[in-house]
């Protein structure tokens, strides 16, 4: 599948991957700061945002989604910046396909098994009836009974969009997301992957503790990590002047022009 893309900006391409519920917009803000020396592309991951939908979805069938967006846009090697869910598309991509990266960068996740704990947020969303909402506002006012975090249903009613017909519909394919959550936790199934990974994570964020970092050495053996103090799961929101400042560190020093 080729994904639906924006890019922003000039220089050696880099990638970046939303997580679970997000989309390529999430990412504008940064995608502008780091296209100042890059050519920053933005991508909707399947079943999410305007790429196409599909009931299949993987982490290796997601990474071979981004090689053929890479092929489909002459981009013959980059540099893979994921998120959450995207991270683990990324770490799958580098070891798929390393030859086509100049590094990977993921963001507070690890290669690690994680116990589905989205539950929450589906039951919300799946209480919206979308075909008889009449506003954004009433979408929120059903959200707010089941999620109480105002910052997540703000960044879940991102997703919210009127087609043509002027009716309510997600972005997301919910029922997909819905009966694949149970391997969106899946660990990372590949072997040993050499390419140069920086994994930054939130301090306050249980995604990746210092203990987990020789298990994340003996697959990803060029790996270094950086911590965001103070930040939690969504560091690149959080503090988006220190995630910005990581990364430029981090392409540069792996930059090949």
């Amino acid at each position: 599948m080729i994904l639906f893309e924006r890019h922003f900006g000039e220089g050696e391409p880099l990638l970046i991957l939303h997580g679970l519920f997000g989309q390529s917009d999430n990412w504008t803000s940064i995608a502008r700061k780091l296209s100042e020396n890059y050519r920053v592309y933005t991508i909707d991951l399947r079943n999410h945002g305007q790429s196409g939908h599909d009931d299949h979805m993987d982490y290796q069938v997601m990474a071979e989604d981004v090689r053929e967006t890479c092929l489909a846009l002459g981009l013959e090697k980059v540099h893979l910046l994921g998120h959450s869910m995207g991270g683990k598309v990324a770490m799958t991509f580098g070891m798929n396909y390393p030859e086509m990266l100049y590094s990977l960068m993921i963001a507070d996740i690890g290669p690690r098994y994680y116990t589905p704990h989205h539950q929450e947020i589906l039951n919300g969303l799946s209480q919206i009836q979308t075909e008889t909402l009449t506003s954004r506002q009433e979408a929120e006012n059903q959200l707010s009974e089941v999620i109480q975090d105002s910052s997540t249903r703000q960044f879940l009613l991102k997703n919210l969009y009127r087609t043509d017909d002027n009716r309510f519909a997600w972005r997301f394919n919910l029922p997909v997301l819905t009966q694949s959550i149970e391997r969106v936790g899946d660990a990372y199934m590949g072997g040993i992957c050499l390419v140069p990974t920086l994994f930054y994570h939130g301090g306050k964020s249980r995604y990746i503790l210092p203990s987990d970092y020789e298990d994340i050495r003996a697959l990803f053996p060029r790996a270094e990590f950086r911590v965001m103090e103070g930040a939690g799961h969504w560091l690149h929101a959080e503090n988006p002047t220190a995630f910005v400042e990581t990364t430029r560190w981090w392409l540069a020093k792996n930059t090949h022009i």
